[in-house]
């Protein structure tokens, strides 16, 4: 019987294994980045791509022009907002804060401010399947809400059977939630009915050593538009990345 068990343990383990499949990424493309732009949200809707940066005091929403990198329309938030991901759902876009225990919701065309929402949880990575809002708060756990912001679903992260925390900045993609794992080069791909990592991105190298100063960041934001092209950068960033995946053996 114990040899029994083991066995079954063992291909337990193999099968869990087996199930996630590992990348690597490469270049397609590359953009200019504003090198002042600390990456917090990144998207694309109806082919203009949206960012909001953080930190107290430099924190905006922008819109971006993809072939210079600069800002098209740029709002900047009170220095006593710290901003994080941001999202476009129906004629809104939401704006989530570090610690302040708010969100914020915008008029998605003008940027103009529509309201203040109470927010109770830390704001980190938001996005949508196009029926309703998923959030991340640095957790394991992902957070899916109405556009009043009021939690219908919380679900558990794993990636080998183990919660796996520090979610961050996030985009839906061909049906998965692809996530930033803060502090590392790892995007993880996550089924969004039972929570398990299906794929692993490894990112390391995406920006090159003679491309770093001493205030070059985490790796940070992803981005698909409307023709399926996948875009990556990160906190202070001199470049935004087309990139493909490939396949791991």
């Amino acid at each position: 019987m114990k040899r029994l068990c083991i066995l079954i343990s063992s291909i337990l383990v193999c099968a869990c294994t087996q199930a996630q499949t590992n990348y690597k990424v490469k270049v397609v493309k590359e953009y200019p980045h504003d090198t002042g732009a600390y990456t917090q949200g990144l998207f694309f809707h109806d082919g203009i791509l949206y960012e909001t940066t953080g930190q107290w005091g430099q924190s905006s929403i922008r819109t971006v022009d993809l072939e210079s990198g600069k800002p098209v329309q740029n709002k900047k938030l009170s220095s006593k907002y710290f901003a994080e991901g941001s999202v476009i759902l129906g004629e809104d876009l939401y704006v989530l804060t570090w610690t302040n225990k708010v969100a914020f919701r915008y008029d998605a065309k003008s940027l103009s401010f529509k309201k203040t929402v109470s927010y109770p949880r830390e704001g980190w990575g938001i996005t949508t399947d196009g029926k309703q809002l998923i959030a991340s708060d640095g957790s394991a756990t992902l957070y899916f809400m109405d556009q009043d912001l009021k939690v219908q679903k919380k679900l558990q992260v794993t990636m080998s059977g183990r919660p796996l925390r520090n979610l961050n900045e996030l985009e839906w993609i061909n049906g998965r939630v692809w996530a930033n794992v803060y502090l590392t080069d790892m995007i993880v791909i996550i089924n969004p009915d039972n929570g398990k990592v299906e794929g692993a991105i490894d990112c390391a190298g995406l920006l090159p050593a003679k491309l770093r100063t001493q205030n070059t960041d985490v790796l940070n934001g992803i981005a698909i538009d409307a023709a399926g092209k996948i875009y990556l950068t990160g906190k202070y960033w001199p470049r935004l990345y087309q990139i493909e995946l490939v396949k791991q053996k």
